[in-house]
């Protein structure tokens, strides 16, 4: 081994045995020329342009040539800067805030783009009155002051222009205002409804591995007040802030035609108080933030003791969550009580500032008047398009607080809605039923969930299930059972090795054939939802007529109870099926599987959250069912699974004994001790 150093960069040279150290010294001369080019043209290119490395780009081109020269192996690691690698592994990326997607977003407003180019011509319609009202009512108020003050002309006949031209400013200023929000209001919804229902189907199609990770709450916020956020700050802005924009600039024109000076005075203050206005309403919005946030929690609080009622009632807790809950909103109000107190102040001194900007108006205003640079008509004129000027720059300070909460609303939205899964649900070969067998072979498999990646649940996992055989997988907890299943459902595609079906890769299947026809899949706690029973049964088939359904819940043992019911069939399970028994949820999971007609059965754990009758049951409905079919069978009661054709059995993800039920017990290993032990436990 030999250190050479060249141009600041470190050089580690050895040579493989049998190769010379003078070529090696050779090959290091040319190392040093190779890193005098790369040390100049990287830093010609970072003068040139920064952000592309040529060197790094010469070093990747050029490199393995200059390391094998002579033909024989030189083993180098040059070292740029006195770092350690040739080749710098890059720097991770830290969790950056999702970024709002515009071209996503202009896919769902396009089919409202031209009622939305009709709403803003309306909203901006709407700011053109506001502009031209002031200065109606200054023609008023001129016609009242030349009356009072030289008693001349008639009144009525003078007055009835500008208030008809008033009136029908107003009318017409109403009728567009209606409109604008009508339409905006269409927009809104429809753009919202189109963003719900993408970002579902997105959320629908991601990875199990994404749910492992994510949770449920948080999922389900995305999908209501994450929309509701933005879809309201859409509105808001585009219709308040294209009407505040037009005011501020139409009114400002007509201030400065009506008086520059006045116009000058207002230009100085008016952006002074509306900035220590947005100040402290941005520090409102924080403490309204924080306040939401505390409802927020304790609303979770709530959530979780009713939705876990029983729990709660079976231990006697009911006292200590409404303590719980009683904390939580006693922290909610008086975080709002300061937040209203604030308000309040806000309002107060608001209030003052702009009558001490009326009171200065009308002062100076008034010495204009006496000197005769301004009449009555143009001061009122005046006061009214200040005040719309200070309400709209008032309104776009809070636009802009509204702007960034929509944005970031929206950036959570469509990161889910352009998040890609690894498995899409569609895609990939069928094979047909006529030719399906059902033989079913785990190769040399090796995974680690994706939450877990240094945790390896199965190490080089061999296992063939013939077609037509029960197949039972036994072993301790956290030994690898479940995720057979999980494999074999392609809920997770393996690190190394394959799994096949009738010879064929399942990664070259379509998903959802093999989900939803090849294979039935039967768990421990069944899921069943809100609405009747044969609505359930029909879930696993969707077009399954009544007569199917019938003879699926026949063979699962379930037709007889389902009829005792009064509503029969139409019977509602409530939530999870909450009004069924353990066994009598698990019949309608077998008969919901088994009306697919799946070549597959998986039954992961079925029985052994049942007591003892409705484990023979459901056990006898299970036996029915895996009468020609490939059954895989992952179990904790053995006694559910001695005549399985085969029983394997895992320990730390690897198959340490396979064998029938006799066999295993004679060879007195793993499996005999597992009976061993839940014997005991019995006993």
């Amino acid at each position: 081994m030999m250190i050479l150093r060249c141009i600041g960069m470190r050089i580690w040279c050895s040579h493989a045995p049998g190769t010379s150290g003078s070529l090696a010294r050779r090959s290091h001369q040319a190392l040093c020329v190779y890193a005098r080019a790369q040390n100049g043209l990287g830093r010609a290119a970072q003068r040139a342009w920064r952000p592309v490395r040529v060197g790094q780009a010469v070093a990747f081109l050029m490199g393995p040539a200059l390391l094998s020269l002579g033909g024989h192996v030189v083993y180098c690691q040059l070292d740029l800067n006195n770092n350690a690698n040739l080749f710098l592994e890059p720097k991770k990326k830290l969790h950056a805030e999702p970024q709002f997607n515009w071209r996503e977003f202009w896919k769902l407003l396009r089919p409202q783009l031209w009622a939305l180019l009709a709403a803003s011509l309306l909203a901006f319609g709407a700011a053109i009155l506001n502009i031209q009202i002031p200065l109606v009512l200054g023609e008023l108020v001129n016609v009242v002051s030349r009356y009072t003050r030289e008693y001349t002309g008639r009144y009525l006949q003078d007055m009835q222009k500008p208030v008809m031209k008033l009136l029908s400013f107003y009318a017409l200023q109403g009728l567009l205002t209606s409109g604008y929000i009508v339409l905006l209001s269409r927009v809104g919804e429809r753009v919202a409804a189109r963003m719900r229902k993408t970002l579902f189907k997105s959320l629908l199609r991601q990875d199990v591995a994404f749910f492992d990770a994510k949770k449920t709450g948080m999922l389900v916020n995305r999908l209501t007040s994450d929309v509701q956020e933005f879809k309201s700050s859409f509105k808001q802005v585009v219709a308040q802030g294209l009407r505040s924009v037009t005011q501020i600039a139409g009114c400002f024109i007509s201030l400065y035609l009506i008086s520059p000076r006045l116009t000058g005075l207002l230009v100085v203050v008016m952006p002074t108080l509306v900035g220590g206005g947005a100040l402290i309403g941005s520090l409102l919005r924080r403490l309204s933030r924080h306040a939401q946030e505390q409802v927020a929690k304790a609303t979770g609080v709530a959530d979780e003791a009713l939705g876990n009622v029983r729990t709660v009632r079976a231990f006697a807790m009911e006292d200590r969550e409404e303590e719980l809950y009683s904390i939580e909103v006693d922290k909610s109000c008086q975080m709002n009580e300061v937040l209203g107190m604030g308000i309040a102040v806000f309002q107060g001194l608001s209030n003052v500032f702009l009558n001490c900007i009326v009171l200065g108006t009308i002062f100076t205003g008034g010495s204009l008047m006496a000197k005769n640079k301004l009449s009555a008509g143009d001061l009122m004129s005046f006061l009214v398009a200040a005040q719309t000027v200070q309400r709209s720059m008032a309104s776009i300070s809070v636009l802009f607080g509204q702007v960034v909460r929509g944005l970031s609303a929206g950036a959570r939205v469509f990161e889910f809605i352009m998040l890609e899964p690894q498995v899409f649900l569609h895609g990939g070969k069928k094979i047909p039923f006529h030719s399906l067998v059902g033989q079913v072979s785990f190769q040399n498999v090796t995974f680690s969930y994706p939450t877990r990646p240094g945790d390896e649940v199965l190490k080089n996992f061999s296992l063939t299930l013939p077609p037509f055989k029960t197949v039972a997988i036994v072993g301790q907890s956290g030994g690898g059972k479940s995720t057979v299943a999980a494999l074999l459902e392609r809920f997770y595609d393996p690190n190394q090795g394959a799994v096949f079906l009738d010879g064929v890769d399942i990664r070259m299947l379509d998903p959802s054939w093999l989900r939803g026809q090849a294979i039935g899949f039967i768990s421990q706690e069944p899921v069943l939802f809100g609405t009747t029973i044969m609505e359930n049964i029909r879930f696993g088939k969707p077009g399954a007529s009544d007569e199917e359904v019938y003879a699926a819940a026949e063979q699962a043992n379930a037709d007889g109870f389902i009829r005792s019911f009064p509503e029969g069939y139409s019977t509602v399970v409530g939530e999870r099926g909450v009004t069924l028994s353990g066994g009598q949820k698990q019949r309608v999971a077998i008969a919901r599987a088994l009306i697919k007609n799946p070549r597959i059965l998986i039954l992961d754990e079925a029985t052994s959250a049942l007591d003892a009758e409705s484990e023979q049951v459901v056990q006898a409905a299970l036996d029915r069912a895996a009468t020609g079919r490939t059954v895989l069978v992952i179990a904790h009661r053995l006694s559910t699974i001695m005549g399985a054709d085969l029983i394997v059995v895992l320990s730390q993800g690897r198959v340490v004994e396979a064998g029938t039920h006799s066999a295993l017990l004679n060879k007195g290993g793993f499996y005999a001790e597992l009976i061993r032990r839940q014997a005991k436990e019995l006993k």
